[in-house]
This record gives structure tokens, C-alpha cells and sequence, in this order.
């Protein structure tokens, strides 16, 4: 990935942060309401920004915004159990995701491959460990592998689509810079 100066990626860092605090509070979109964004977010921070411990920083705003959630904000804490913990290896491999894709990003269109992987297999990860950690530590369930299947097949869609919701016109974005920076390098 191109590398980005301290003021961009502080820039950067405060925008998704603020993104956060807006999308996740409410979980669920309505007409009134954005998809929650902590998906697309933790993959973005592990491809923009380059301290690790931006990581922890959002892991710990997400948790927060679920506590003042939960605890004042009328939303339910069904899925605040045992399960929760499991949110850290979710969001871990997204942002482990974003940070391997920065890695083999390049200004080309064939970049668009290495990208369509990294957001495939991120957010595949994410689902399984919040999803499958929700479904056998929960206390909600019996654990059986065809309901699992079930349901994996039931949420995960939503779930990708409402990151691709966010990620795609970030792509486009990047595309129209890198597209500009090349246009005013070759007039000069």
C-alpha cells in the first residue's frame, strides 16, 4: 500500500472511529439507521493504518459502544454472554486481513483479485469465530453442525453484503486517487 503520512492515517484513524460510534450502536439497519460498519472498519484500519495498537484502540470503542448500548441505549444484550470474547479473533482476522492485502496492494486493476480474497476470506473468518463462537458458548444452543450450517448460510450474506456496503466505494475512491496521482504524474 502506498504509504500514508502520520496526519493521513490520524485522519483516517479518526474517521473509522467515528464511523464506529455511529453505525454500531443501533446493530440493526433500518430506514433511519446504516448498517453497523465494525466489519468493514477493522479491515480498512489493518490496510491504512499502520500501529498495531489501532487494533486494541477500536477493539476497545467497539466494546465500549456495546456497553453504553446494551446499558443505556435501550438495545438488547442477548449477545452480551460468554460468546463475546470471541469478537477478538472476529475483528483480529479482518484487520489481519486488511494488513496482507496493504501488502500486495499495487496500482493496477489486477489488484482488484488480491482484494475480492482478502475481503472473502476476512470476513469468512470473522463469521466463523463470531458466529460459531455465539452458537457453542453462548448458552443458547444446542450445538449441532447442521443447525450451525444452517444458520452460517442464513446470516453470513448479510453480514459480507453490509461490509462490501462500505468497502466498495472505499475501493472506488482509491481507484479515482490513484487514477488522479497517475494523470498529474504523466503531465508533469
Amino acid at each position: 500500500m502506498t504509504t500514508l503520512t502520520s496526519r493521513q492515517q490520524i485522519s483516517i484513524g479518526f474517521a473509522l472511529a467515528f464511523l464506529m460510534a455511529t453505525t454500531r450502536s443501533h446493530h440493526f439497519t433500518t430506514l433511519h439507521h446504516l448498517p453497523d460498519a465494525s466489519w468493514a472498519i477493522f479491515f480498512l484500519a489493518g490496510l491504512y493504518l499502520r500501529p498495531a495498537w489501532v487494533l486494541a484502540a477500536l477493539l476497545g470503542e467497539a466494546a465500549l459502544t456495546d456497553i453504553i448500548a446494551t446499558t443505556w441505549g435501550g438495545v438488547s444484550d442477548f449477545c452480551m454472554t460468554a460468546a463475546y470474547g470471541m469478537l477478538l479473533p472476529a475483528y483480529g482476522s479482518l484487520w489481519l486481513a486488511g494488513r496482507w492485502y496493504a501488502g500486495h496492494y499495487r496500482p493496477q486493476i489486477s489488484t482488484l483479485l488480491p482484494l475480492s480474497m482478502a475481503i472473502f476470506l476476512g470476513t469468512l473468518a470473522c463469521q466463523i469465530f463470531s458466529s460459531g463462537g455465539f452458537y457453542l458458548f453462548s448458552g443458547y444452543f444446542e450445538p449441532n453442525i447442521a443447525e450451525f450450517a444452517a444458520r452460517f448460510a442464513n446470516y453470513y450474506p448479510a453480514y459480507l453484503g453490509s461490509t462490501l456496503f462500505y468497502l466498495a466505494p472505499v475501493a472506488l475512491f482509491q481507484l479515482l486517487i490513484t487514477m488522479l496521482y497517475r494523470h498529474s504524474a504523466w503531465a508533469d
